[in-house]
C-alpha cells in the first residue's frame, strides 16, 4: 500500500475539570473498529501548524480559539496507519488549550466524526478504558502536562517525542 504524507497539527482541548474532548472515528472498512483521538488534522497548503490548529478548532467544534490561547508543542509524534483503504504516514504536533465552561457548553461538535460520538474524557476514564485511544498512554501522559500548565500561561515545554508508531501493526 503506498502511504500518503500528512503533517497534522492536534489540540488537547481540556475543561476546568482537567478533561480532555476526544473525537470517535471509524473505519467504513473494518466494521466495529473505532478509535478516539484529540481534536486537529492536515495542515492545509499556505497554513502553518499554529494557523492549522485554529482552523481544525473552529471547524470541529465551533471554538473560536485565538493563536494566543495555544501552548507550544507539548507532544509530536510520527504514525502510520490506514483508514477506508488509504495509507498515510503522519507526523503530528500537538498543543494544548483550556476552555472556560461557558466554551465548553457552546461547543458544536461538527465533523464527520461527531456522527460516532465525541466525549469529554477525564484521566481516569482514560486509564479504565478497554477503548483505542490515539495517541496511546494519554492517561498516563496528561497529568505531568496538566499540573504544568495554567489558563494562559505556558511555560516553554520541550516537545515529549511520543514515538513511531505503525497503528496498523503495533499492539495497543
Amino acid at each position: 500500500m503506498t502511504l500518503t504524507e500528512r503533517w497534522t497539527s492536534r489540540v488537547l482541548l481540556v475543561d476546568d475539570d482537567d478533561r480532555l474532548l476526544l473525537l470517535c472515528g471509524r473505519d467504513p472498512r473494518s466494521p466495529g473498529a473505532r478509535w478516539w483521538f484529540t481534536v486537529g488534522g492536515g495542515v492545509e497548503e499556505g497554513e502553518d501548524y499554529l494557523q492549522a490548529a485554529v482552523r481544525e478548532v473552529w471547524e470541529e467544534t465551533a471554538l473560536s480559539l485565538p493563536v494566543g490561547r495555544l501552548s507550544p508543542v507539548v507532544w509530536t509524534r510520527q504514525a502510520i496507519f490506514s483508514v477506508d483503504g488509504r495509507g498515510f504516514d503522519q507526523y503530528e504536533e500537538y498543543r494544548l488549550a483550556r476552555v472556560a465552561p461557558h466554551e465548553a457548553r457552546a461547543m458544536n461538535i461538527r465533523t464527520e466524526e461527531a456522527l460516532y460520538g465525541h466525549r469529554w474524557w477525564s484521566i481516569t476514564e482514560l486509564a479504565g478504558t478497554t477503548e483505542t485511544v490515539r495517541p496511546k498512554k494519554m492517561a498516563s501522559l496528561l497529568p505531568d502536562l496538566l499540573a504544568t500548565v495554567q489558563l494562559d500561561r505556558w511555560p516553554v515545554p520541550v516537545p515529549v517525542h511520543l514515538g513511531d508508531f505503525n497503528e496498523d501493526t503495533d499492539p495497543e
